[in-house]
């Protein structure tokens, strides 16, 4: 009977550490680390930055690219035409989305180096929340990116999400550029053209 019980305890915690590590590693906390956690967790940067995945109970947030942005390997087809009220779309992913801006795809949050914010400084990233521009002076940061909302954080927020951002597990995933508006790339052929 003992021996039962011992071997019930080892399978326990052997089947407690598989189920640990399918999950990400867990950053490590400090204070800014800690804060920055609570305020992307509760802003939705999960909702447009983590792609959903089908799973067997219907699709579900992939935290094995968690915030990593739309999925380089996934290429979208262009973007149906807006039509009287619908005037946006969204791929599956929910990383994607297609409007009058163009079609604008999540960013990679993650600190990967080449592909993500791990080459920023918190500063660029404050600056960029701060100017509604990509690295704080290049191209606009397009819908559904709440920036209007973004910019009431303090800089201390800012830094602290930017901190929560570079503990978390890097993801090297290169999002595409965005596609500029149907309308306008067909006025631009049509002046290439004349």
């Amino acid at each position: 009977m003992q021996s039962l019980k011992m071997l019930v305890r080892i399978a326990f915690v052997v089947a407690a550490s598989f189920a640990r590590a399918a999950e990400p590693p867990a950053p490590a906390m400090n204070a800014d680390v800690t804060r920055g956690k609570y305020l992307v967790d509760t802003s939705g940067c999960h909702d447009c930055h983590t792609p959903f995945k089908m799973t067997p109970n219907g699709p579900a947030r992939d935290m094995e690219r968690m915030l990593s942005g739309h999925p380089e390997q996934l290429e979208l087809p262009p973007a149906p035409a807006a039509n009287g009220p619908w005037l946006v779309s969204m791929a599956g992913t929910g990383t994607a989305f297609a409007g009058p801006w163009g079609t604008s795809f999540a960013a990679n949050l993650t600190a990967d180096k080449d592909t993500g914010l791990g080459k920023w400084t918190s500063r660029t990233f404050i600056d960029t929340i701060r100017t509604g521009r990509h690295l704080g002076r290049g191209r606009e940061i397009l819908p559904p990116m709440p920036i209007p909302v973004y910019k009431n954080f303090t800089d201390q927020d800012l830094t602290a999400i930017f901190a929560y951002l570079q503990s978390i597990p890097a993801v090297k995933n290169k999002v595409p550029v965005p596609r500029a508006p149907a309308v306008a790339t067909a006025a631009a052929n049509n002046a290439a053209g004349s």
